[in-house]
Protein backbone atom coordinates (compact mmCIF):
# COMPACT_ATOMS: atom_id res chain seq x y z
CA UNK A 1 0.00 0.00 0.00
CA UNK A 2 2.90 2.42 0.51
CA UNK A 3 3.79 2.01 -2.87
CA UNK A 4 0.78 2.91 -3.74
CA UNK A 5 0.54 5.95 -1.75
CA UNK A 6 4.41 7.00 -3.29
CA UNK A 7 3.24 6.38 -6.60
CA UNK A 8 0.45 8.93 -6.15
CA UNK A 9 3.02 11.33 -4.83
CA UNK A 10 5.43 11.21 -7.67
CA UNK A 11 2.67 11.59 -9.83
CA UNK A 12 1.67 14.11 -8.29
CA UNK A 13 -1.47 13.53 -6.78
CA UNK A 14 -0.18 14.45 -3.11
CA UNK A 15 -4.05 14.53 -1.72
CA UNK A 16 -5.05 11.14 -2.67
CA UNK A 17 -1.58 9.99 -1.41
CA UNK A 18 -2.42 11.17 1.45
CA UNK A 19 -5.64 9.34 1.95
CA UNK A 20 -3.76 5.98 0.82
CA UNK A 21 -1.15 6.48 3.93
CA UNK A 22 -4.24 7.32 6.05
CA UNK A 23 -5.69 4.39 4.65
CA UNK A 24 -2.78 1.97 5.88
CA UNK A 25 -2.02 3.82 9.17
CA UNK A 26 -5.67 2.79 10.13
CA UNK A 27 -4.76 -0.56 8.92
CA UNK A 28 -1.36 -1.15 10.56
CA UNK A 29 -1.98 1.33 13.51
CA UNK A 30 1.26 -0.18 14.63
CA UNK A 31 3.56 0.61 12.20
CA UNK A 32 6.42 3.05 12.39
CA UNK A 33 7.25 2.65 8.06
CA UNK A 34 2.95 3.58 7.96
CA UNK A 35 3.57 6.22 10.55
CA UNK A 36 6.79 7.39 8.53
CA UNK A 37 4.85 7.32 5.01
CA UNK A 38 2.09 9.41 6.06
CA UNK A 39 4.09 11.94 7.40
CA UNK A 40 5.96 12.23 4.01
CA UNK A 41 2.56 12.75 2.12
CA UNK A 42 1.48 15.17 4.69
CA UNK A 43 4.74 17.46 4.57
CA UNK A 44 4.08 16.86 0.44
CA UNK A 45 1.19 19.30 0.94
CA UNK A 46 2.89 21.47 3.12
CA UNK A 47 0.48 20.18 6.35
CA UNK A 48 3.74 20.46 8.68
CA UNK A 49 2.31 19.45 11.93
CA UNK A 50 0.25 17.31 10.88
CA UNK A 51 3.69 15.70 9.51
CA UNK A 52 5.41 16.13 12.43
CA UNK A 53 2.52 14.24 14.59
CA UNK A 54 3.24 11.29 12.45
CA UNK A 55 7.20 11.55 12.61
CA UNK A 56 6.53 11.73 15.95
CA UNK A 57 4.49 8.56 16.39
CA UNK A 58 6.46 6.71 13.49
CA UNK A 59 9.72 7.26 16.17
CA UNK A 60 7.78 6.42 18.98
CA UNK A 61 6.50 2.74 17.62
CA UNK A 62 10.27 2.49 16.29
CA UNK A 63 12.92 4.36 18.46
CA UNK A 64 15.54 3.29 16.37
CA UNK A 65 14.38 4.99 13.23
CA UNK A 66 17.36 7.09 12.57
CA UNK A 67 16.15 8.72 9.21
CA UNK A 68 12.58 9.45 10.05
CA UNK A 69 14.19 10.86 13.38
CA UNK A 70 16.39 13.20 11.19
CA UNK A 71 13.01 14.44 8.86
CA UNK A 72 11.31 14.99 12.61
CA UNK A 73 14.55 16.98 13.32
CA UNK A 74 14.46 19.09 10.42
CA UNK A 75 10.67 19.89 10.55
CA UNK A 76 10.97 21.01 13.90
CA UNK A 77 14.05 23.12 13.44
CA UNK A 78 13.00 26.65 14.14
CA UNK A 79 13.29 28.91 10.99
Amino acid sequence: MNQWGYDLLQSGNKVEAVKVFELNVSLRPNSSNAYDSLGDGYKAVGDTEAAIRSYTQAVKLNPNAKHTAEKLKLLSAPK
